[in-house]
């Protein structure tokens, strides 16, 4: 699959920062990981501290997919808000999710912030009314996320102006929250991982696994295999071709950055995204560049994506400019495929088609990144045959009774 169009900047700025040997003698592990992205890394190293012999394969270069085009806003606030999520699931669940986000979301920024040159900064995250119709219903989710425990304040519009320079109706602003540079920290996680006696291969594709009755084997198109007690699928938006259920639809994304803008300062450690569907997000990068995403669309087809990656940075860089009251050019500009669930929410399961020993790791929306590390504590707990607050929530069954696999 054609994840992304044009050279992400994240890749730009870096090179190809090292690469793995591709696998060609079979190995055995308790634990096979198929997608050495962010997510997969992320889920390795959780897995491998819980006493796991845990091996990741990929067929890119690691880090080279999604994981590369990734504009990594970390944030506990999920693209659904907690009256829609309440409307389908119930309050107490929707509950559950943002704080079960929040909660590891946390977690990921301790564990980040022990790594050098990734990027990483703790921040905020301001959640803006895109119209003075939206003020009343963003006042209510304030309401909601309050009741609910988490930190939250309520700006209003000269509030919001004198402090962030943004021109909205009101806005949230909440922590934790946090950025960095997705594919710098996949290699800092991945080599954390090799240091810890664990493995990982790229340029090494799956081409088929078979479930035993006390294992899995996964098949490369090398010829060798790998042999583990379970197979966790972390391909992104390619895992789901092994699933014959649709569970999610691809979307297209656009995003941009700035040559370094001193002036803009003050938007640094500051996330802001906005009400309006699809959404402008930005934030500033580590050497202060402007990061400006959003308007996606419905396409997932390469050619059109690519055709359209200058008319949507430009719209973008009006929109984000309105904002600033100022003038926003791209200096760098790219595309990316992402995943939406019918509720925003991602599958960290076992499916009915492949049973128990087979876990897919879904991390789709709009904080992925977030997710894989609740993901990690999902599939952790189910490997440790234990509950965890969110299984529900992120199980194949929340759509489907009869798509859970048998324990």
């Amino acid at each position: 699959m054609d994840l992304k169009s044009g050279y992400p900047f994240w890749t730009v700025r870096s090179g190809l920062i090292g690469s793995f040997p591709a696998l060609d003698r079979p190995i055995e592990c308790d634990v096979a990981i198929v997608g050495a992205g962010l997510g997969g890394a992320l889920i390795g190293r959780r897995l491998q501290l819980d006493g796991h012999r845990v091996v990741l394969i990929d067929r890119r270069e690691v880090g080279w997919g999604s994981t590369a085009a990734t504009t990594a806003l970390l944030q506990y606030e999920l693209d659904t808000e907690m009256r829609d999520l309440a409307a389908r699931h119930g309050s107490d669940a929707a509950k559950v999710a943002y704080r079960s986000c929040a909660a590891a979301l946390d977690v990921l920024c301790s564990e980040m912030a022990r790594f050098r040159g990734i990027g990483f900064r703790r921040a905020r995250s301001l959640y803006f009314a895109s119209r003075e119709s939206h003020r009343d219903r963003l006042r209510s989710e304030w309401q909601r996320r309050r009741d609910a425990g988490l930190r939250a304040d309520w700006l209003e519009h000269d509030a919001l102006h004198r402090r962030f320079g943004i021109d909205a109706a009101a806005a949230i602003l909440t922590r934790p929250a946090a950025q960095l540079d997705p594919y710098r920290s996949c290699h800092a996680l991945l080599r954390a991982i090799v240091r810890s006696g664990g493995r990982v291969f790229d340029r090494t594709t799956m081409t088929g696994f078979a479930v035993r009755a006390r294992g899995v084997r996964v098949d490369t198109d090398r010829g060798a295999s790998v042999r583990a007690r379970h197979l966790v699928v972390a391909g992104g938006y390619e895992s789901q071709c092994w699933l014959d259920a649709r569970v999610a639809c691809n979307r297209s994304s656009y995003a941009f950055v700035t040559d370094p803008r001193a002036d803009l300062a003050r938007l640094r450690g500051m996330l802001a995204w906005e009400t309006a569907r699809p959404y402008l997000y930005l934030r500033v990068t580590d050497d202060d560049r402007v990061l400006v995403g959003g308007a996606d669309d419905r396409s997932d087809v390469p050619a059109v994506r690519d055709a359209r990656v200058a008319a949507k940075a430009n719209r973008l860089a009006r929109d984000a400019g309105r904002r600033l009251g100022t003038v926003i050019e791209p200096a760098w500009a790219w595309a990316g495929t992402f995943a939406e669930t019918e509720d925003g929410l991602p599958f960290f399961d076992a499916h009915a088609q492949h049973g128990p020993r087979v876990l897919f790791a879904l991390a789709y929306g709009g904080n992925g990144i977030a997710y894989a590390r609740l993901g990690a504590d999902v599939i952790a707990a189910r490997l440790r045959r234990r509950a965890h607050p969110c299984d529900r929530l992120v199980s194949f069954a929340r759509f489907d009774r009869h798509a859970r696999a048998p324990a």
